[in-house]
């Protein structure tokens, strides 16, 4: 299954479920985004050609960022563009995310291990602004 976090019609952030099967090839994400997220399905047999990627000027302009949850629960607490708490989700072992636009925040619910893959170089401190997060009493868990 594939579960969008949204704000104002814009998807924040795009949650690939481990329960999630398909068949062949499947894009989740818009053309436009910088960090593009699928699901493939293969038989045993199939053939993915030998290739090199050509060099293709690219304009980044937001560090999108995708998480592998690898083991272990994690809460994500989504904010908007102006800091503001909208939602919470749990990830659970299996389960990818890609982080689009918005904020976010992060609490292990029991030890986890994540992966985490987006554009580099890292711009350090330059590559985000910190803010308060949402008090405990106020997360909203959705589905």
């Amino acid at each position: 299954m594939i579960d969008a976090v949204k704000c104002e019609g814009r998807d924040l952030a795009l949650i690939l479920r481990a329960s999630y099967a398909g068949e062949g090839i499947q894009f989740f994400t818009p053309p436009d985004f910088s960090q593009q997220l699928a699901y493939m399905n293969r038989p045993a047999g199939y053939v993915i050609p030998p290739h090199v990627h050509n060099p293709v000027p690219r304009d980044v302009q937001f560090t999108k960022e995708v998480l592998f949850i690898r083991s272990g629960r994690v809460r994500v607490d989504f904010y908007d563009e102006g800091q503001r708490y909208l939602e919470s989700r749990v990830l659970a072992a299996g389960d990818v995310i890609l982080l689009a636009f918005g904020g976010h925040g992060f609490e292990m619910l029991e030890p986890s291990e994540i992966i985490e893959v987006k554009q580099g170089p890292y711009a350090g401190d330059a590559d985000k602004t910190r803010f308060e997060p949402v008090p405990p009493g106020q997360v909203v868990l959705k589905d």
